[in-house]
């Protein structure tokens, strides 16, 4: 029991604990942050996919509306900012901005339109990119090609 005791003085006066207590802190504080700062990173990101829910939802049900697209747009934008106000959650008008405008972009309701093409020609209703893609000159094709070939012949 006195040898427990004195290797307690022991620690206690050489400053071990004191040391022991900063490099605790020193290796935990790093982990420690790293942790929260995960843990903003996760909550951003869900907060930016439910921006994207509600900002489909809105440009959705807007579709059939007869209303300019900037009011349809400025309506869409509002109502996603009431519901995450009234939820508490704050996201800037910017931000709702760009998630409304990447609805609107990849809703399947709203018509795709090019105002570069032409009206006149429906002969051009093709793809580039992917008319490059057939044209090119492709190992694999050539590859199976010879096959086919092989397999004829």
């Amino acid at each position: 029991m006195k040898t427990l005791n004195d290797i307690i003085n022991w620690i206690i006066q050489s400053g071990l604990l004191v040391w022991l207590f900063y490099f605790g802190f020193a290796v935990g504080k790093p982990f420690i942050e790293s942790k929260i700062k995960h843990a903003k990173t996760t909550q951003e990101q869900a907060l930016w996919e439910l921006a994207l829910q509600l900002a489909m939802t809105a440009v959705n049900s807007r579709v059939g509306k007869n209303i300019s697209g900037q009011e349809k747009f400025a309506e869409a934008v509002a109502e996603v900012q009431s519901y995450l106000t009234a939820k508490g959650l704050h996201i800037e008008t910017k931000q709702i901005q760009v998630a409304v405008q990447s609805a609107y972009e990849m809703s399947m309701l709203t018509p795709t339109v090019n105002p570069n093409e032409d009206k006149s020609d429906t002969t051009k209703k093709t793809d580039p990119v992917l008319e490059a893609i057939k044209t090119a000159p492709n190992r694999a094709n050539k590859l199976t090609l010879d096959k086919t070939v092989e397999a004829k012949g």
